[in-house]
């Protein structure tokens, strides 16, 4: 017998188990180094809310700002708490919660999450000013044909984001027939966001005594001749939505608006200027709003005589100096 072999064959069982021992260790040690994944939050009402996580976990720490008492909270992939009093409508409040897995894998959280609002009021959108001309700032104005909590409703504009919002309302009680206006830019001293009964809080050019005033931080330009409003609801269900174009044609020039185009229509949020559309309909800039003509006086109206549908027909732009955020709106129309 060839005595050589005996200690090549050794080593080579050594080598071949050293590496089978090696990948079994990675493969149990990634196992255990898996840390949970958040997925979302959902409100429930206005005293729970549910987490929702990648694998069961449980609660090791659990804090709200502001300070808020809550319930036991059980183990699982979904976390459901419970407030031990219920809270406004819509509240914003900040979350920070410490989880851990099996494995004791941990993750911290910490973010911003609101309480359920089902008694948002079907805004639609009224008026709004595209051009900024200090100190008259863009705003965007809605009709409220019924009363509700305005808590939690959330308006997009394309030219900023299509996925973050540009405002999130407050929980504030509106009546049937309010004008809310969102003023996009804050540059003025003693800009209030009337949140109560009074309405006549708020500085500012463009408030006013009759309409509920808010205000969006900074100074940023938010909206564009061409562009894309919607407001949603907290199930993403889009309330209302409002398309504008610069000028007619066929194209969009602005890959944002082109995708919020398609996603409005899509979503049946945009008609056509006469009937429906069929399941593949994409608005062109031809079936939107034409806001060419818009100023920083001359504003894009909807025509409160027709119904709120979403529809260019429905809408047209005011005579000069025919602004009226916070009121009825000017009927009077601007002829090239």
């Amino acid at each position: 017998m060839n005595r050589t072999l005996f200690p090549i064959r050794v080593i080579l069982c050594l080598v071949i188990m050293s590496c089978s021992s090696e990948a079994d260790i990675q493969q149990i040690l990634g196992r255990h180094a898996e840390v949970p994944v958040f997925l979302e939050w959902r409100p429930l009402s206005t005293t729970e809310m549910v987490l929702s996580f990648s694998k069961p976990v449980r609660v090791v720490s659990l804090h709200f700002d502001p300070p808020l008492e809550t319930g036991p909270v059980s183990e699982g992939q979904d976390l459901l708490i419970s407030f031990l009093q219920p809270q406004s409508e819509g509240m914003k409040l900040t979350l920070d919660v410490l989880v851990e897995d099996a494995d004791r894998n941990t993750l911290n959280l910490i973010i911003p999450v609101r309480t359920r609002n089902d008694r948002m009021p079907a805004l639609v959108f009224n008026e709004v000013r595209t051009e900024y001309a200090r100190p008259r700032v863009e705003f965007v104005e809605f009709y409220a044909p019924e009363g509700g909590n305005l808590g939690a409703l959330r308006l997009f504009i394309a030219s900023a984001s299509l996925t973050t919002p540009v405002y999130e309302f407050p929980p504030v009680e509106v009546k049937r027939g309010e004008y809310i206006v969102v003023h996009l830019r804050s540059i003025e001293e003693g800009l209030v966001d009337e949140t109560g009964q009074n309405l006549s809080l708020s500085g500012g050019n463009g408030a006013s005594d009759h309409g509920r005033d808010f205000w969006v931080p900074g100074s940023s330009k938010l909206l564009r001749k061409t562009d894309a409003l919607w407001i949603v609801d907290q199930d993403d269900r889009i309330i209302d939505a409002l398309l504008l174009s610069e000028s007619p044609g066929a194209s969009w020039g602005q890959n944002n608006v082109r995708t919020a185009a398609e996603f409005l229509g899509r979503r049946g949020a945009w008609l056509p200027l006469a009937g429906d559309p069929d399941p593949e309909w994409v608005p062109s800039p031809s079936d939107a709003v034409i806001a060419g003509p818009g100023t920083a006086t001359r504003t894009i109206n909807r025509d409160e005589t027709r119904p709120s549908q979403g529809r260019a027909g429905n809408w047209y732009v005011t005579v000069t100096s025919g602004h009226s955020p916070g009121r009825p709106n000017n009927p009077g129309r601007y002829q090239p």
